[in-house]
């Protein structure tokens, strides 16, 4: 269990007396992490509460994990799915969204607009399934990713946030293990062509030598002169362009942010709605 951190709140309490009432209730009271189907709040006051609360107690937990090269602890899982949960809400209600994000504090607000405008982006750009049979792994490593993408920095000049923001877009981190509907394949979702020409005769499965194949592709198509142009050789879509420069403009601000997105869980879209498919009590 994890407490929550008084100074994360002093900005929120200046700012909604509301707010101020109910997070005196839990500054420095030890919370038991959410449930897996935790109910979320609806209010714009409760909900920016709860998401600046979230995102204190998985900071806490992320700073007290150690080694990163194990899994992540129970108490950083269950919060980083609550506060993922919080997030969906807010990108597919845009009313709630636009009255909660002025409640939170300045740095809380803008990471937050990053996240919520990149996944509603990345939701357009996404056809729903017609089965919900989707194949999942176990994520590699943490730590293992990170050496992975300073590799591919070092070597090609793509900066790391950005191969690590194509990595969560494409596979949330090798998580999602099906083939694209085009037949894109493995964590950095290759084309078998472009694979031929730019994996440096690599496993297209394999982590290491999907991101270095991804790294190497990218600083052909522009990179790191010309981010934009060498995103768009990857995936022809201004949207899919912004989210991914979206999430990767947040996570060279704040590293701790890859361990946030890390224990983010895989949902679906299908044709009978959003469903989960990893994490705590998915069966």
């Amino acid at each position: 269990m994890v407490t929550v951190n008084r100074i994360r709140l002093t900005g929120l309490l200046t700012r909604s007396p509301r707010i101020a009432r109910a997070s005196l209730l839990v500054v420095g009271v030890a919370l038991a992490p959410p449930a897996p189907n935790a109910p979320l709040p609806h209010q714009p006051a409760l909900v920016a509460q709860a998401l600046t609360r979230t995102h204190a107690d998985v900071r806490a937990g992320i700073a007290q994990w150690a080694p990163k090269s194990a899994d992540a602890p129970d108490n950083v899982v269950l919060t980083a799915l609550y506060e993922q949960r919080l997030y969906r809400l807010l990108a597919r209600d845009t009313k709630l969204e636009a009255a909660t994000l002025p409640l939170l504090s300045p740095s809380l607000r803008a990471v937050s607009r990053d996240l919520l405008t990149a996944q509603q982006e990345l939701y357009r750009l996404t056809p729903p399934l017609l089965s919900v049979t989707i194949k999942v792994g176990k994520a590699p490593a943490s730590g293992s990713l990170l050496t992975y993408y300073r590799e591919g920095e070092r070597r090609f000049r793509v900066p790391w946030a950005v191969l690590a923001a194509v990595n969560f877009v494409e596979s949330k981190f090798g998580k999602i293990r099906n083939a694209s509907a085009s037949g894109a394949q493995g964590p950095m979702q290759f084309m078998p062509g472009t694979w031929r020409a730019y994996g440096l005769g690599g496993d297209v499965h394999r982590a290491r030598d999907a991101i270095l194949g991804a790294a190497n592709y990218l600083h052909g198509s522009g990179a790191p002169h010309d981010l934009r142009r060498a995103l768009h050789a990857y995936n022809p879509s201004p949207a899919y362009v912004d989210a991914v420069l979206r999430y990767a403009r947040q996570l060279n601000r704040d590293r701790a942010l890859f361990y946030e997105l890390y224990n983010w869980q895989v949902f679906v879209k299908t044709t009978s709605g959003d469903r989960r498919v990893t994490g705590p009590g998915v069966r």
